[in-house]
C-alpha cells in the first residue's frame, strides 16, 4: 500500500485525568470534515470511558483492564486488523491509551510489525499534560516521564489551576524532558480546547528522536521474559517452581511448528498475541498440556509449587514464561526424574516495568446511595487516601435523582457532571478507582455504608 492510502492513527496519551478523554470529545465534535473511529483501553475491570465518549455507538473498540503497551498489544492489532474490514467508514483513528501506558511500544507497533506498517501510518502522539499535579505524578510514575519523552505535542491542560508564572516554570520542566515537540497551552476558559490542526495532522511520528531517547525502540517488546525449546518424550513430567517475586506466572506451552524453525524471536512473535487472551488459572498439583493457551500458574507462598505437564506426542516444545525461570528456580523432570535442559533459550528484555503498587478494583451496585452519606465518606476518603487515588471515574445513581451523575477525581480535585435523564437504562452505580496502595476493604466498607436500605 502506498503512503498516500495509509491510516493516519494519532496516540492520545497523559497520566491519569490530565484530559485525555475530554480532548477526545472536542476532536468528535469539532468541525474538520473528518470520520473517526476510535479505540479506547481502560485500567479496570468495568468500563465506563466508552460512555463518556460522545457519538461513540458506532466506531468505538475498547480493550480492558490491561496496559496497552503491554499484553493488550495482541488485542489491539486484532482490533486494527478489524477496523480494515470497515475501511469505507472512517478516515483516520484516533487510539487513547490508559493513563498508565507507555506510549513507546504502542508507536513501536506501527513499525515493527509487517502488517500493521503496510496498512497504518502513525500520525503522531498527543501527550495530555495535567497542569496543576504534574510534580506529584513525575514523583509518583515513570510513565509520566515517557508519556512526555515520546510526545510529537504535549497539550498543557488545566491551565486555569495555576497561575501564568507557575505554568511558564512548567513549560521549561516539560522542555527539558522533550525539547523538539511542539508544546500547546489549553484555553484556560475551556480544559482541554486546543486547535484541531495541533493535535491532528501532525504531520508523523518522530522516530528519529524515539530512537535518541530509546535506542532499543525498534526492537519488539514481549509479555515474557524467557522462551526455552524442550526435546519431550510422552508421558507425565513435573514441572516444579519455587517462591518467587510474583504470586503468580503465566506460561505457555506449546508444540515447535516446522515454521519456527527453532528460531525463539519467531516463536515471540507467533505467541505474545495469546497473553492477550483470557487465562485459565492453574493451582499446584493442576495438569497442564501442550496448547495454544496462557495458564496462569497460581505458587502459594512457602513452599513449592508442582504441576504435572503430559505430553502425549513426543518432540519438541516450546516453553514461554512471564519471568525468568531462576527467579523462581523453575526445573522440569521426566517420567524417570531427569532433569530436563532446552537445547536453545533466549530471555527477552521486557522493555519497562510497571509500579506493582499500582493497582486498580471497582464497585457496581443497583441500589441506590444515599447522597449526603457519599459526600460525607467521599470528603473523608479524599482527605485520608487523596494522595494515593490517582483516577476516581463513574456514574453515581444517587437516590431521588432523574440525572445520571458522572463523576471524576484526580488525586483530591473532585468534579461531578449530569449526562442527561436515566432514561430506559438500567439504574446503576459504576465506579473505578487507580491508585497506589489504596485500602480496597476500607473503601469497599464505606461505599456500602453510603447505599439505601434494599426495598
Amino acid at each position: 500500500m502506498n503512503e498516500a492510502s495509509r491510516i493516519p492513527v494519532t496516540v492520545l496519551t497523559g497520566f491519569l485525568g490530565s484530559g485525555k478523554t475530554t480532548l477526545l470529545n472536542r476532536i468528535l465534535s469539532e468541525n474538520h470534515g473528518q470520520r473517526i473511529a476510535v479505540i479506547e483501553n481502560e485500567f479496570g475491570e468495568i468500563g465506563v470511558d466508552q460512555e463518556l465518549v460522545i457519538n461513540a455507538e458506532e466506531e468505538i473498540f475498547e480493550m480492558n483492564n490491561g496496559c496497552i503497551c503491554c499484553t493488550v498489544r495482541g488485542d489491539l492489532i486484532r482490533i486494527l486488523g478489524n477496523l480494515m474490514t470497515r475501511r469505507d467508514k472512517f478516515d483516520r483513528i484516533v487510539l487513547e491509551t490508559t493513563g498508565l501506558a507507555n506510549p513507546g511500544p504502542v508507536a513501536q507497533t506501527f513499525f515493527v510489525d509487517d502488517g500493521m506498517r503496510a496498512e497504518f501510518a502513525l500520525d503522531g502522539i498527543v501527550t495530555m499534560v495535567d497542569a496543576r499535579h504534574f510534580d506529584q505524578q513525575m514523583e509518583d510514575s515513570e510513565e509520566t516521564r515517557t508519556q512526555v519523552a515520546f510526545a510529537d505535542v504535549i497539550v498543557l491542560n488545566k491551565t486555569d489551576l495555576v497561575s501564568r508564572t507557575n505554568l511558564d516554570a512548567l513549560e521549561r520542566r516539560v522542555r527539558a524532558i522533550n525539547a523538539l515537540a511542539r508544546i500547546v497551552r489549553a484555553d484556560p476558559a475551556h480544559r482541554a480546547s486546543v486547535p484541531m490542526s495541533d493535535v491532528l495532522g501532525i504531520g508523523g511520528f518522530d522516530l528519529s528522536r524515539a530512537l535518541e531517547y530509546k535506542p532499543t525502540f525498534l526492537q519488539p517488546e514481549y509479555p515474557f521474559e524467557w522462551a526455552g525449546a524442550f526435546e519431550l518424550g510422552v508421558g507425565d513430567h513435573s514441572l516444579t517452581l519455587h517462591e518467587g517475586p510474583d504470586p503468580t506466572m503465566k506460561i505457555l506451552i506449546c508444540e515447535v511448528l516446522e515454521l519456527d524453525e527453532l528460531d525463539p524471536d519467531r516463536a515471540a512473535e507467533k505467541a505474545f498475541h495469546l497473553f492477550s487472551q483470557s487465562l485459565e488459572p492453574a493451582t499446584p498439583g493442576a495438569v497442564l498440556e501442550p496448547e495454544t493457551r496462557v495458564r496462569l500458574l497460581e505458587l502459594p507462598s512457602g513452599a513449592p509449587a508442582q504441576f504435572t505437564l503430559r505430553v502425549r506426542t513426543a518432540g519438541r516444545y516450546w516453553m514461554l514464561t512471564q519471568h525468568l525461570p531462576e527467579e523462581f528456580a523453575l526445573e522440569l523432570r521426566d517420567s524417570r526424574n531427569v532433569s530436563l535442559v532446552p537445547g536453545i533459550n533466549k530471555m527477552f528484555d521486557p522493555g519497562h516495568s510497571h509500579d506493582n503498587r499500582v493497582g486498580s478494583f471497582s464497585i457496581e451496585t443497583d441500589r441506590p446511595i444515599n447522597p449526603e452519606r457519599f459526600q460525607t465518606w467521599l470528603t473523608h476518603t479524599l482527605q485520608t487516601q487523596g494522595t494515593q487515588l490517582y483516577r476516581l471515574k463513574g456514574f453515581l445513581n444517587f437516590q431521588g435523582a432523574e440525572e445520571r451523575l458522572v463523576i471524576q477525581g484526580v488525586h483530591m480535585v473532585v468534579d461531578t457532571s449530569t449526562l442527561g435523564p436515566w432514561g430506559d437504562r438500567p439504574r446503576r452505580t459504576q465506579l473505578v478507582f487507580i491508585g497506589r496502595e489504596l485500602d480496597q476493604p476500607l473503601l469497599r466498607r464505606g461505599f456500602d455504608a453510603c447505599l439505601e436500605a434494599a426495598a
